[in-house]
C-alpha cells in the first residue's frame, strides 16, 4: 500500500526527474532512465488517486478524463454536471 508520505515523494521526484529529462542535452543511458521511470511509478498517484483529491481539494486538482480506446479524452459525469474542472454554473 503506498503512503501519503510515498505519493508525495513521487510526484515531487517525478517532476525533479521531468526536469531534468528537459534540461539534459542527450540522455545516454537509457537503461538509468527506465530504471528511474519504474522506481518513481511505483507509488505514483492512480486516477481513482486524482479522483479522490480532486474531491476533497476542487481548487487543486480536477477529476481526470477517461481515454476512450481511440485516444479522445470522455469526461467524468457526476450529477448533472461534468467534472472536467469548469463549473457549470448552477452552484
Amino acid at each position: 500500500m503506498t503512503t501519503p508520505y510515498e505519493r508525495t515523494k513521487s510526484v515531487i521526484e517525478t517532476r525533479q526527474f521531468l526536469q531534468m529529462l528537459a534540461s539534459a542535452d542527450d540522455v545516454t543511458i537509457r537503461g538509468l532512465v527506465q530504471s528511474v521511470a519504474v522506481c518513481l511509478l511505483r507509488h505514483y498517484p492512480l486516477d481513482i488517486d486524482l479522483e479522490v483529491s480532486a474531491a476533497a481539494l476542487p481548487g487543486v486538482w480536477v477529476v481526470p478524463e477517461r481515454q476512450r480506446s481511440d485516444g479522445t479524452a470522455v469526461a467524468k459525469q457526476t450529477g448533472s454536471s461534468f467534472l472536467t474542472g469548469e463549473r457549470d454554473g448552477n452552484e
